[in-house]
């Protein structure tokens, strides 16, 4: 068994599952939400995307770029979350929370691409 290849496929599942769990939950209460998994997500999709740096292929290319996507959608809903916690005057709202969320549901869609094409790739090997 490869480590690395372990260590790639484990940390795009992770990230798949930790975006999950943050994306889950009524789209604009904030109780359903916590920054913590936010900031999970964020850490492990990064740590995806440098796994994902070393393929030179098509596949690898594709992988990357999903996971900039993850990467990009997660870090603005964080911005977009710090910017109404401690900049706006008005605070979190049940608006800016479904912003936050829906970015976040875009981030997940950008990691179950991954995932998808992680595991038709596996079955293609085995072929």
């Amino acid at each position: 068994m490869n480590l690395e290849k372990v260590l790639f496929a484990f940390f795009i599942v992770f990230a798949l599952t930790l975006n999950f769990g943050f994306f889950i939950g009524e789209l604009d209460n904030p109780a359903h939400h916590h920054p913590a998994e936010l900031f999970g997500a964020i850490i492990v999709n990064l740590i995806a995307t440098v796994f994902k740096f070393g393929d030179r292929s098509q596949m690898g290319a594709v992988l990357l770029a999903t996971s900039l996507v993850a990467d990009l959608q997660l870090i603005i809903a964080a911005g977009v979350w710090a910017w109404a916690a401690y900049v706006s005057s008005v605070g979190m709202t049940s608006e800016t929370m479904a912003s936050v969320v829906s970015l976040s549901g875009g981030a997940l869609l950008a990691n179950l691409v991954s995932v998808t094409l992680l595991v038709s790739e596996t079955i293609v090997i085995r072929r």
